[in-house]
């Protein structure tokens, strides 16, 4: 139990800024963070639920209701996934061999693809949650657990691009068998609560995450040859706006019919 409740710990102290009390981030204790890795998605889906639910009473400004919407998951993660979607941008965007691609992941500065891509990002997922209604908001708060579950299952199940880095620790050191079979839980628990919810939007919300994912392992496979913590935060982030921009499909479908 100890092993366990060390392994939840550093898992909210490194994805998420909720303080947590001090344990050591030994290899033994960060066997199965990625186990507890969704959990975090679930905190964020509360909040996101609260306000989503009872913001638009707050406020008769739309724009700066879907604003914070955008701006909870980066609040209470610190940004950290954002920081993969950027490297990972300006690693795809120079068009180099794959050996010079893992290098950018690495550099901690800022290229020009970054910059673009993160005003891209912003302006398409305030958009969308602009045209979000309460009705596919259920969907996208249990997305927040999904896309954890499928980034901490490639983690644990796909081929690692480097011997080195989070991404590497956490894989080496979990016990993938144990991660792998937690992560599939969450999945399936997530898929059966979007359709029992609302087929349309649940469907097209599980589609959109399906061909987001295919995505992610055949550019994390070509371009890079296996993924990393940066890859896997790209992940995150990218299908957290396929996600919405599904469920706002979704509702216009339901609309239609």
């Amino acid at each position: 139990m100890g092993r366990l409740w060390n392994s939840f710990k550093i898992a909210f102290s490194m994805y998420s800024k909720i303080p947590m009390p001090k344990s050591d981030w030994t290899k033994e204790n960060m066997r199965y963070i990625m186990c507890f890795f969704p959990l975090v998605g679930v905190l964020i889906g509360g909040v996101t639920w609260l306000w989503g639910s009872f913001g638009e009473a707050l406020t008769e400004s739309r724009i700066f209701y879907a604003s914070v919407l955008v701006l909870i998951p980066v609040l209470i993660t610190g940004g950290i996934h954002l920081d993969g979607l950027l490297d990972t941008s300006d690693a795809l965007h120079s068009y180099q061999p794959r050996e010079r691609k893992l290098e950018i992941l690495k550099d901690s500065h800022a290229g020009a693809f970054a910059i673009i891509t993160a005003v891209v990002y912003f302006l398409l997922y305030l958009g969308v949650y602009s045209e979000l209604t309460r009705k596919g908001l259920p969907v996208v708060c249990i997305g927040f657990v999904l896309s954890r579950a499928l980034g901490g299952f490639s983690i644990a199940a796909f081929p690692m691009a480097k011997n080195t880095g989070l991404a590497a620790t956490f894989s080496d050191g979990a016990q993938k068998k144990c991660v792998k079979i937690t992560c599939s839980i969450y999945t399936i628990i997530c898929v059966a609560l979007m359709l029992l919810y609302n087929p349309i939007i649940g469907g097209c919300a599980i589609l959109g995450i399906a061909l987001e994912y295919l995505y992610y392992y055949k550019m994390a496979m070509k371009e890079f040859g296996g993924i990393t913590g940066d890859l896997a935060g790209f992940h995150m982030q990218l299908s957290e706006l396929v996600l919405a921009f599904s469920c706002v499909v979704g509702e216009l479908i339901c609309r239609v019919l």
